[in-house]
């Protein structure tokens, strides 16, 4: 029942915060250049296995789901929000956009080149974030590979750590943690990016971005 009152929470918060979500994040690509950065070069690898789709796992209102588009991806979003994802299907027309829990995915085992988690799992209860890890591994053919973005802990003696997020209840975690849970997944880590916070940013984190390799 946690997790399914989570999820539940989580998806109501955001079906109300939909509209002020797009207006506030859609041109957060544009203001950070490393973020383009490593969703190029995930691009690039997914590219060269050969398999070019790819799910943006908890796509919110389709923005980042359109730049893998352009960056040559066959992308399609996947949201637990109706609203997120009725704002997704009007911006991009053209892109599919499916409601779902990234803890029960409706996509076929192995048949993604590329699977897209940027700051969808903070929201997830620790216990449960084990779940999901494993749903991304199911879908990601071999060869496939992770990119997962999210706030870094501050105390590696404390591996996840609780913060105030406007939407909802939210973790941030240990990079090196969370990389040792991809790979108990199956999911090896290959590179990572970390971006320290600037002066103006609201939150003083760092954001971490791990990218990992089905084997």
């Amino acid at each position: 029942m946690v997790e399914h009152d989570a999820l539940s929470a989580t998806r109501e918060a955001y079906d109300a915060a939909a509209l002020t979500y797009a207006q506030l994040f859609r041109d957060t690509l544009r203001e950070h250049p490393l973020d383009r950065a490593i969703l190029a070069a995930f691009a690039e690898v997914v590219s060269a296995s050969g398999n070019s789709q790819v799910a943006d796992l908890g796509c919110g209102p389709g923005h980042v789901t359109a730049h893998l588009e352009e960056l040559g991806l066959s992308a399609f979003g996947v949201d637990a929000s109706p609203a997120m994802i009725e704002l997704a299907r009007q911006a991009c027309p053209g892109l599919r956009f499916d409601v779902g829990s990234m803890a029960a995915l409706n996509i076929a085992d192995g048949t993604l080149g590329g699977v897209l988690s940027r700051w969808s799992v903070i929201h997830t209860p620790p216990q449960e974030l084990p779940v999901i890890l494993a749903e991304f591994h199911r879908v990601l053919a071999p060869g496939g590979h992770l990119l997962i973005g999210f706030s870094a802990s501050d105390d590696p003696s404390h591996p996840t750590q609780v913060f105030d997020h406007t939407v909802a209840p939210a973790y941030r975690w240990w990079p090196d943690h969370l990389a040792a849970m991809l790979r108990r997944s199956g999911l090896a880590e290959v590179a990572r990016m970390v971006r320290e916070p600037q002066p103006t940013d609201r939150r003083q984190f760092r954001s971490i971005h791990l990218l990992a390799r089905k084997a």
